[in-house]
């Protein structure tokens, strides 16, 4: 895999490779030019590059005259929301999110707290190859980063109004939680336990290492089945280094899947009767427009990619939404993957509902899908996921043809799509089918296809 990787969406790579002082201080120089003389927020998770990386983006921001807030080790969605609060000008998250320790990242967020979209990261990166950086009088230079640590509690006290907290704490839930040892483990468990849970904490060290990988899906929730077991736990929620996704166990240790967050939280919010569509990517299971068709509602598609999401969200005053990856926005209070406010929207849920959660879970569309990721050149992607759309478009596959993001094909309630990551030089090939067996032939018809194009 190559280590460094460039987009739109922000800068990523191996630290003491290819993410080296000088690319993240251009980096924040670039930002500061695009946002102006302006109060930007700094937040990191944990992993031991955050401190040498901050110092670099910090160094910048100020060579540009704006004001630097470090908020230190503290979740994303909480930077998104105060940057979205406050007068800030925009804020940076040092995070890799999902990606393995030896990696960190820089992510962008304009004013009202999203992430920048693809003109507003086109222009970053425009300011950033020119090298035409505004440069800060020595009158203009601020003189010291501030810091801030409050604004998680904040985020948590805002978090509290929005939910039945009341219902919550009568119902009295044991709560297993895996931190990750990441930027959630300072704030997560005093969360659920000011909403009256009793809480059972693991990997809430932030001086370790990444226990496993950060991403919470079904591979990496190993311990925390466990932990649900023997906590006898109504509940197990993980969250990954960042806090911007959620992975759920049910009390019989079953992890039904990250897909399926996204379809707790639609059920927790529509039969609350919030107003407003659904709005999700390309990618993400058919099971959430099961969910909203039950309530009436709409599902609207973008895109993959949290900024495209969130755009259409707010564009479209939509209930709730979020991707299959477990990230889930609430835009009634930010449009941000909030996994502090996705385990609460499932906590209220249960409450509400008075049953095990396996048994809410029971009652949601059935999911079989198949993920898969293919190396490939980056010089070769765009070439590759064009040949399998000429191929679509030719009739070699038969049914709908969706081209919104990638190629995706839609036929006789399957649906498979190709399309390439914006993180990493990979092609995914998603599928989905009316059992696994059939969701795993369709996948593999046409990985087959993109691994002879990257041949």
């Amino acid at each position: 895999m190559a280590s460094l990787k460039i987009s739109i969406t922000g800068v990523r790579g191996i630290v003491g490779e290819t993410l080296d002082p000088r690319l993240l201080t251009n980096f924040a120089q670039a930002f500061g030019t695009l946002v102006g003389p302006a109060t930007v927020l700094i937040s990191r998770d944990t992993r031991p590059s955050g401190p040498m990386v901050t110092s670099c983006v910090a160094a910048g921001l100020l060579a540009t005259g704006c004001r630097v807030v470090e908020l230190g080790v503290c979740p994303t969605p909480a930077m998104q929301w105060a940057v979205k609060s406050t007068e800030a000008g925009g804020g940076i998250a040092v995070t890799a999110g999902h990606n393995a320790l030896e990696w960190n990242a820089l992510k962008f967020v304009r004013q009202d707290g999203l992430y920048l979209n693809a003109n507003q990261g086109e222009e970053l990166l425009n300011i950033l190859h020119q090298g035409e950086f505004h440069k800060a009088p020595y009158r203009e230079v601020c003189p010291a980063v501030e810091t801030e640590a409050l604004l998680p509690q904040e985020h948590a006290r805002v978090l509290r109004r929005h939910i039945d907290a009341k219902a919550i704490r009568k119902a009295a839930f044991t709560v297993a939680v895996d931190c990750c040892n990441g930027a959630c483990s300072g704030f997560t468990p005093g969360f659920l336990g000011s909403l009256g849970c009793r809480v059972v904490p693991i990997n809430t060290d932030t001086d370790q290492p990444f226990p496993h990988e950060p991403a919470p899906g079904p591979k990496n929730l190993g311990q925390l089945r466990a932990l649900v077991a023997a906590a006898k736990a109504d509940v197990g929620f993980a969250q990954d280094a960042d806090g911007d996704r959620l992975g759920v166990v049910t009390e019989k240790g079953e992890a039904p899947g990250d897909e399926l967050t996204l379809c707790l939280a639609t059920e927790a919010v529509l039969s609350r009767g919030d107003p407003g569509p659904v709005v999700t990517n390309v990618s993400t299971t058919h099971a959430v427009d099961e969910v909203a068709e039950r309530h009436g509602r709409e599902v609207i598609r973008t895109r993959v990619g949290q900024s495209f999401v969130a755009e259409a969200a707010l564009s479209n005053e939509a209930a709730v939404a979020g991707e299959g990856s477990g990230g889930v926005m609430f835009p009634r209070i930010n449009c941000a993957h909030d996994s502090l406010a996705t385990l609460a929207h499932v906590l209220e849920l249960m409450a509400h509902v008075g049953r095990p959660l396996s048994s809410i879970v029971a009652e949601l569309p059935s999911i079989h899908m198949v993920k898969l990721t293919i190396p490939c050149p980056p010089a070769k992607v765009s070439a590759v996921v064009e040949q399998i759309r000429e191929e679509a478009e030719q009739g070699v596959f038969g049914g709908a043809i969706d081209l919104e993001d990638g190629v995706k094909i839609i036929d006789e309630g399957m649906w498979v799509h190709v399309r390439a990551s914006i993180t990493e030089p990979i092609i995914r090939v998603i599928s989905e089918g009316p059992t696994q067996q059939a969701a795993n032939d369709l996948a593999e018809r046409f990985a087959w296809r993109v691994r002879r194009a990257v041949m």
